[in-house]
């Protein structure tokens, strides 16, 4: 097959961005195009089944101490400064522009016209610049796609400007290391140097509209998967990357709205990304079919390795890194809905990786344990999901996001406490990590199990049996479920040492009630009250 020869940009889609050139531009190509120049670029190979394989280089996944905001009239009081959201001022932010758009004067580059937002009311135009093509089919596979006629009076709203191979110089920069991403939201720019991470232009974007729709919009902007039945009842399901958003969103029985980011408006919930970013560690067809299958010309799998001599993907391998991904169109997926837009959620899961085995595989929780819960984020961090990280780590991330929330947990907490009332909506915790005991001693639960409660939740298989609350955390342990054995439904009862299980409730406890020292002052009495509970 040929290489596609460079195609001439159309005037009203020229880079306003301050780069001279206006030669060496690929616009808007093709997922073939953009697959066919990695190859011959030798930046990328072919897996048996036609997918684009590519090394993401030094980082295989998002670096947070290392992303900027602009503090300027515009963030300076409304942004919440913390160690996710990290103030840089103007001046750097203009030098690292200039330095880039010199970077990238004579350079190939690839340019894409997108847009975030399924929501027509929502939509926000994007123009994103990249220094090599497989970034550039990221941005294909994850951004919505105008339509041809679109394209011909595309007027952006933001720039996405990524060039891996520029790194920044902290002594004059004002970065930490030589990789950054900055967000500025006076001149609508985002900059992405010195990183091959194609997760940090999405999370960029993701940032952005957490800033914008809350705040100018009234749209609780929410990091989610969302899924639709057929009696048309949406359910939405949070949780921090390895918690298995994607991975249980993703139920042949019902349609897929998105994986991951998602807007929840006056009547609708709608998606902000078109398209998914799978974790493929161990990823079986068996298990995770619709994935497994996305795996596909036009996808792009991430720091998997070859098995030894073939180019079939081998999916259990660490070996480049425990954060291996592929990103596809949404329809990939044989049951996604298009448009991405459902209704109001007649159910929300809270998905937790519990790696210290206490919490309950499922359990309800009450309108102020669902308050008190999301406030906490509670987690672990996946091993590779983020820099440094190399098994799991007990975390707490507000809203289940804190990365990307650029105003305080407080503002979309209550914005969430509102919807939930006056919708009545019930809430699930659904602990898809360790039980029998924790990391190292413990099994993860397994999908299947999960599944099943999920379902049963859905069904409404639950609504009339009998619960017993835990005596620590106090949400409310289902005694039976259908397809589950009921030995699983206690997380104590998993355990060989029930004192040891006691003890790690009690540590893990302390933790909650340490951290959420933090929000007390700014939450409801009845938010505190439904915090854990410490036995004498």
């Amino acid at each position: 097959m040929s290489v596609p020869t460079m195609v001439s940009i159309p005037v009203n889609a020229l880079i306003n961005a301050g780069l001279k050139t206006t030669t060496n531009i690929h616009y808007q190509l093709s997922p073939q195009e953009l697959t066919l120049q990695t190859v011959a670029l030798n930046q990328g190979q072919l897996c048996d089944t036609g997918a684009l394989v590519i090394n993401t280089g030094e980082f295989s996944g998002r670096c947070p101490d290392d992303k900027f905001i602009v503090i300027d009239a515009i963030t300076e009081s409304t942004v919440h400064w913390n160690n996710f959201n990290i103030p840089i001022k103007p001046e750097y932010f203009d030098t690292l522009y200039n330095k880039m758009m010199a970077y990238l004067e004579h350079k190939e580059i690839w340019v894409r016209d997108c847009y975030a937002c399924a929501d027509p009311d929502y939509r926000l135009n994007i123009r994103v610049i990249n220094e090599n093509p497989w970034s550039n089919l990221f941005a294909a596979n994850m951004f919505l796609r105008p339509d041809d006629d679109e394209l011909e009076d595309f007027v952006p709203d933001w720039h996405l400007i990524q060039a891996p191979g520029f790194y920044a110089d902290p002594a004059t920069d004002g970065t930490r290391h030589h990789n950054f991403a900055i967000i500025n939201f006076t001149k609508k720019v985002i900059l992405i140097g010195g990183t091959g991470y194609t997760g940090e232009m999405k999370k960029g974007i993701f940032s952005v509209l957490n800033y914008i729709l809350p705040q100018n919009k009234a749209v609780l902007s929410m990091h989610c998967s969302a899924n639709i039945g057929v009696e048309g009842d949406t359910a939405i399901f949070f949780g921090l990357s390895g918690t298995g958003k994607t991975t249980l969103s993703a139920d042949p029985n019902r349609q897929l709205i998105g994986d991951d980011e998602h807007g929840w408006t006056a009547n609708t919930i709608f998606n902000f990304e078109g398209g998914c970013y799978a974790k493929t560690i161990d990823l079986k067809e068996e298990t995770e079919p619709e994935i497994f299958r996305a795996i596909k010309p036009g996808a792009l799998v991430e720091n998997v390795p070859f098995q030894e001599g073939t180019h079939k993907l081998d999916l259990a391998s660490k070996k480049i890194s425990p954060n291996t991904r592929v990103s596809y169109p949404i329809h990939f997926i044989s049951n996604a809905i298009e448009p991405s837009i459902g209704g109001i959620p007649k159910n929300i899961f809270f998905l937790t990786c519990d790696s210290y085995g206490v919490f309950p595989p499922i359990s309800k929780l009450t309108a102020g344990q669902a308050m008190y819960q999301f406030i906490s984020g509670y987690t672990a961090k996946i091993a590779g999901t983020e820099a440094g990280i190399v098994e799991p780590k007990s975390t707490f991330s507000a809203c289940f996001g804190a990365p990307f929330l650029p105003l305080h947990p407080g503002k979309y907490a209550a914005m969430l406490g509102e919807k939930m009332t006056a919708n009545k909506v019930k809430v699930w915790m659904i602990n898809t990590g360790w039980s029998g005991g924790g990391y190292g001693i413990g099994n993860r639960m397994k999908l299947g199990y999960t599944r099943l409660m999920i379902s049963a939740a859905l069904e409404g298989k639950l609504d009339d049996v009998e619960y017993e609350a835990h005596p620590v955390f106090g949400m409310m342990i289902p005694l039976t479920c259908p397809g589950v054995a009921d030995e699983i439904l206690n997380p104590r009862k998993t355990w060989l040492d029930a004192e040891a299980y006691d003890a790690a409730a009690k540590k893990l406890a302390r933790e909650f009630i340490n951290n959420f020292e933090k929000y007390a002052s700014g939450v409801s009495a009845e938010i505190i009250a439904a915090g854990p509970v410490l036995p004498n």
